[in-house]
């Protein structure tokens, strides 16, 4: 890529001073966007009893109300008012935990004030302020550029032109654009609400987002239970007036059946669910950017990880010089400026000076140490290693000399894969050994051959080269970058993480694949890649330029696991995810750097890196990883499945439920009206504000239990087979059938007989009262038994989710007052059961926790598994 080339000036300005600093923060206050107009508090509660659950309430209740039915009326008001003050709590919680998260991620921007660099929180901008620009970071206020040394922004955000502007002295760049390349300095000419961001904003403020796959999947099933709801409860009605039976009775029966099919808690209790998986994760360093993206964790199929710092430390390391002359290497540790050098002959100890000096007067990161004498890089781990190396020859050696203030700099580009500067008199570059070798004339010999033996020991190899310029300045980096002498190479170790085998095995247990994309040399990619576990026999190991053109043609190819790709670059990142999706895969790709933004937005989970990646690939991707670690992405789709696991484990909970107040309805009506009514619409409320929505919340926020890294990903619909054969086919049956059951014992203690007219009275309520009962301890055990998939209850802790056995608890004490308190037990007409209806009532217990045991023990065979 040709680039011009721009002189570099020794900047005598000093800035603001910190005093004066503070004093125009005070004046013109904190660089943050204006508060967008935010909804009323009494909007947002108002507004969870008018969607479309609600209004078929209200519409019942009034209804109920007009038809002489008082209590009633005032009963279903009461189910709208508990679901929707519960909904709105989930949502403001949820929404809280957002803005907490947010937080997680502050934006540092590098400033000279006082004639000193210093790193200050982007909010702390004010106007005037000087800040240095370099590649990766995102514009925080909006500047006038002072100097520009190969200046390149994305202004995507603004103007929806994709192809980065390149940007010169006197030029303008605005909040909430990205430096794509290039370094320079800028000053603050407008802050928070005056930056033309802020204008955008206000215009967008009301522009609404679409809804994501996981908020149409919920939509569909609520939609699909009212309707089955307001049908079922629409015929029941027919039936009564067919059967004879007045209409204020069929009007009952089908407000009943309406109710009871109803899952008013079903979405606060999906959004509490999503918020509570995207604050586990925050925990494990995994940061979450759209709360939907937790649901779609669980989903992924494929991984596509970088090496440098998510397979390995990024903890870089120069262990071996070679040059022409002959070989060095290294010791030491971690970013101390100590260590052993030991050299080949005198030649080498003469030629290393040089080249760790031209490595160095290339590179911008450096050591610095800090007050309790700890070292840490400063900028690229790469570059500070050499800052390492070059700082331990100056103290053992007096060398090497380095190089003065560059005069020309042309920035590393992931393309050229090279940095070149011009610095007394001679053209300084260091890069990809096969990206800086075709471009020298003399120094090669060998040099190939040690680049590949570095790179099989895994190692990263840098080459070094240099020039004396005759004449004028370079205009461009291939005109500097021509004729030049290879000096040496450089072989840095970065070990790999301890923590990565583990998790490259846990993704194949999962059934997720995972392949390498990376930059470094194919060699190297391989030797890490081995190390860690990643490469499988017969995988691929690729080179990006030899990649087929065809994406379908690419898909095939690399859809293996245990693939690596080597000199990649983003625009191959982007096809990769692009391919591997074509072929339904759902793709996580990792990425840091400022190009890697198309492909992360491109796979279904964006995954950037929150402590080395730039600003670009932060903002758009869906996760941050905040510590670069690939095992916190291993973790990330464990709660990613545990939360749609948890999902359908309180929809199944909803649906039992649902069963079970329904059935009474149907026996009533499949009778022909001969068998009285096990439950009344009241009991009904009664069961959906004292039973469902606690445990449901609770099982929203069951930990992982159920080995979800031992399955194949979690995927498709709420409501999928598994979850309707269980409630409808299991679950519900066996609690409607203790239920019933519990209500006939009853009856039959009261000397009721099948034919006998309706009993009445004291038998009537003692009988309605075990039904009740029954299905509350049923639930209760429901409850435990929707934990696992896999094991049975016992054999679940009884104290990893304590939110739960609060719930059981609650709904128990509500259930006894509902019975012992007159005036409640009056309202429900039910009174406290016989004594034979007790057995059934404690029995229904066991009785569901056996069968949900039975079940999941033919299951688990059947699927290959042993045991329970």
């Amino acid at each position: 890529m040709q680039r011009r080339a721009i002189r570099m000036t020794t900047l005598n300005a000093r800035g603001l001073s910190p005093e004066e600093a503070e004093l125009r923060l005070a004046e013109v206050g904190p660089n943050v966007l204006p508060e967008p107009t935010t909804v009323p508090l009494w909007k947002r509660v108002a507004s969870q009893f008018v969607h479309f659950f609600a209004l078929m309430l209200w519409f019942a209740g009034v209804l109920a109300i007009i038809g002489g039915l008082l209590a009633l009326g005032i009963a279903i008001f009461a189910v709208i008012i508990v679901n929707g003050l519960f909904a709105f709590a989930q949502e403001y919680r949820a929404e809280r935990a957002a803005q907490r998260l947010r937080a997680l991620l502050p934006q540092r921007v590098t400033v000279v004030r006082g004639g000193s660099r210093m790193s200050v929180d982007a909010t702390q901008l004010v106007p005037d302020d000087l800040v240095v620009l370099a590649e990766g970071d995102r514009i925080s206020a909006d500047l006038s550029v002072l100097e520009s040394h190969g200046l390149s922004v994305d202004t995507s955000t603004l103007t929806g032109e994709s192809v980065p502007a390149s940007v010169g002295p006197d030029d303008t760049v605005h909040a909430g654009t990205f430096v794509v390349e290039g370094e320079g300095l800028a000053q603050v000419v407008a802050t928070g609400a005056q930056t033309e961001l802020a204008h955008i904003a206000e215009l967008t403020e009301r522009t609404e987002r679409p809804d994501t796959p996981l908020t149409r999947e919920l939509h569909r099933l609520v939609r699909t239970v009212a309707i089955i709801a307001a049908t079922t409860g629409a015929g029941f009605f027919g039936l009564t007036l067919l059967l004879g039976a007045p209409p204020s009775d069929g009007f009952i029966f089908a407000i009943g059946v309406t109710v009871a099919l109803v899952p008013e808690g079903l979405l606060p209790t999906v959004t509490l669910s999503l918020a509570i998986g995207a604050q586990r994760m925050a925990e494990q360093h995994a940061l979450v950017r759209r709360l939907e993206a937790v649901e779609t964790l669980g989903s992924t199929t494929f991984i596509c990880t970088d090496k440098t710092g998510t397979l390995t430390q990024n903890r870089m390391r120069v262990v071996e010089v070679w040059t022409p002359a002959g070989s060095a290497r290294i010791g030491g540790e971690g970013y101390e400026p100590t260590g052993s050098v030991e050299t080949d002959a005198p030649a080498v100890a003469a030629a290393l000076p040089e080249v760790i000096g031209v490595a160095r007067g290339c590179s911008n990161g450096r050591v610095v140490e800090d007050d309790d004498g700890t070292w840490h890089p400063q900028g690229d781990p790469m570059e500070a290693a050499i800052d390492v190396l070059a700082r331990r020859l100056l103290a053992e050696q007096g060398a090497p000399r380095l190089p003065g203030t560059p005069s020309v700099r042309f920035p590393f580009d992931p393309r050229r894969r090279r940095v070149s500067v011009v610095a007394d008199g001679r053209v300084l570059a260091k890069g990809a050994t096969d990206s800086v070798i075709p471009v020298c004339s003399t120094g090669t010999d060998g040099a190939e051959e040690a680049a590949h033996e570095l790179s099989a020991r895994g190692l990263r190899v840098i080459a070094v080269a240099s020039r004396t310029l005759e004449g004028r300045l370079p205009s461009n980096a291939a005109e500097a970058e021509a004729e030049m002498t290879l000096l040496g190479l450089l072989g840095l170790e970065d070990p790999p993480r301890p923590e990565a085998a583990a998790a490259i095995a846990a993704c194949r247990t999962a059934g997720i694949k995972v392949a390498m994309i990376t930059g470094d040399h194919p060699r190297t990619a391989q030797a890490v890649a081995g190390e860690v576990g990643l490469l499988t026999s017969g995988a691929p190991i690729l080179v990006g330029r030899d990649l087929p053109a065809s994406d379908e043609v690419l898909g095939a190819l690399i859809d293996h696991d245990g693939a690596v790709i080597a000199r990649v670059d983003p625009e191959t990142k982007l096809r990769i995810a692009r391919a591997l999706r074509r072929r339904d895969h759902v793709v996580g790709m990792t990425g840091d750097g400022v190009n890697d933004g198309p492909a992360l937005r491109e796979a279904d989970i964006g995954i950037a890196m929150g402590a080395s990646g730039s600003d670009v690939a932060r903002e758009a991707a869906d996760l941050v990883l905040l510590d670069d670690n690939f095992a916190t992405i291993v973790s990330a789709v464990r709660q990613g499945r545990t939360t749609f696991a948890n999902a359908r484990k309180f929809l199944t909970y909803h649906l039992t439920d649902n069963v079970a107040e329904l059935t009474p309805f149907a026996v009533w009506a499949l009778s022909g009206g001969r068998f009285p009514l096990a439950l009344g619409v009241l009991q009904v409320l009664a069961l959906d504000l004292g039973t469902d929505t606690a445990s449901a919340a609770a099982l929203g926020a069951e930990p992982a239990a159920d080995r979800p890294m031992e399955r194949r990903p979690a995927s498709g619909r709420l409501l999928n087979r598994t979850v309707a054969a269980r409630a409808f086919g299991l679950l519900g049956p066996v609690e409607a059938t203790l239920e019933m059951g519990a209500f006939l014992v009853a009856l039959l203690a009261a000397g009721w007989r099948p034919g006998d007219s309706f009993p009445s009275g004291q038998a009537l309520a003692a009988a309605s009262g075990a039904a009740f009962l029954t299905v509350v301890f049923a639930q209760t055990a429901n409850a435990f038994a929707c934990r696992s998939t896999r094991l049975p209850a016992w054999r679940m802790p009884w104290t990893s989710n304590r939110f739960l056995l609060f719930a059981v608890a609650t709904e128990l004490v509500f259930a006894f007052a509902m019975i012992a308190i007159p005036a409640a037990a009056g309202l429900l007409d039910q009174t406290w059961p016989p004594a034979w209806a007790w057995a059934v009532i404690i029995g229904s217990v066991p009785a569901m926790l056996l069968a949900d045991s039975l079940w999941k023990r033919w299951r688990n065979r059947a699927a290959g598994a042993f045991g329970v």
